[in-house]
């Protein structure tokens, strides 16, 4: 109801470069790597003295999250070296990799790319003199509010054949093919089928998917609730509770706090 049509048919990287282009009011999933492209001067989105004219604010929540849950993740950077790689090669990217992520680079790095991975780089003076010019970004990665994104887990077992399925899923809850919880319900299947066939094949070893016995959700909350897990939580049945709206500069110094 309230994004352009064109939105329907566009892909992760389609979508990314969009709000620099003015013609919205908000993005409601934004991945800090598409800030670069978000700053530059006389863009429509950048006032004339080169400050933003948009803000970065932290995931919202809803009626089932609660204290102790993330509230949102990012892709930290990693660097896999195969098995496979010859020797030689192996050690020169190891050597890349070691100066790609020292210090003084990574802070050049940071600067063009807007993406962290070092402490030292959000805190150095540099990123205090820009922090004016991008939105909130470093006054949330200098706070403790980051610690309610989840880095990218080592659980997914096979990304490629999982997230073919999730595209699938999503791509039929947006269309309206199937309502989001027949999608969730089909995704789970689909995924769990995978996850069985990994298992089974034994080609992971100990760190692959182990398949619990399927029960319903009365079952696993009751384990949840012993173990002092989170979730997962029953139905709540009002989910839709009046929003609250936290004024941005407050919620800022807050994360000073």
């Amino acid at each position: 109801a309230y994004a352009p049509q064109e939105a329907q048919g566009m892909t992760f990287s389609e979508a990314g470069p969009v709000p620099a282009q003015g013609n919205i009011a908000q993005q409601i999933f934004m991945y800090t790597a598409f800030t670069a492209g978000m700053v530059k001067d006389g863009l429509p989105v950048v006032n004339a003295d080169g400050t933003p004219k948009w803000r970065f604010a932290p995931s919202p929540h809803g009626v089932y999250w609660k204290d102790g849950m993330k509230l949102g993740y990012q892709d930290v950077g990693s660097w896999t070296l195969m098995k496979s790689t010859p020797d030689d090669r192996a050690k020169a990217a190891w050597l890349y990799a070691q100066f790609v992520t020292s210090k003084t680079v990574d802070v050049k790095k940071s600067h063009v790319g807007l993406t962290f991975i070092r402490e030292s780089t959000i805190q150095d003076k540099s990123f205090t003199e820009r922090a004016a010019k991008l939105g909130g970004l470093i006054e949330f990665y200098r706070s403790p509010a980051r610690v309610q994104w989840s880095p990218t887990g080592t659980n997914v077992p096979d990304y490629p054949k999982l997230a073919q399925l999730w595209w699938q899923a999503i791509g039929d809850a947006s269309s309206g093919a199937k309502t989001a919880q027949e999608a969730m319900d089909s995704l789970c299947a689909e995924q769990e089928k995978v996850m069985g066939r990994i298992e089974k094949s034994g080609v992971q070893g100990d760190i692959g998917p182990k398949m619990a016995e399927e029960h319903d959700l009365a079952y696993w909350n009751a384990d949840a609730v012993k173990k002092g897990n989170l979730a997962p939580q029953l139905k709540i049945e009002n989910e839709k509770e009046k929003p609250i709206t936290i004024n941005y500069d407050e919620l800022v110094k807050s994360w000073q706090k």
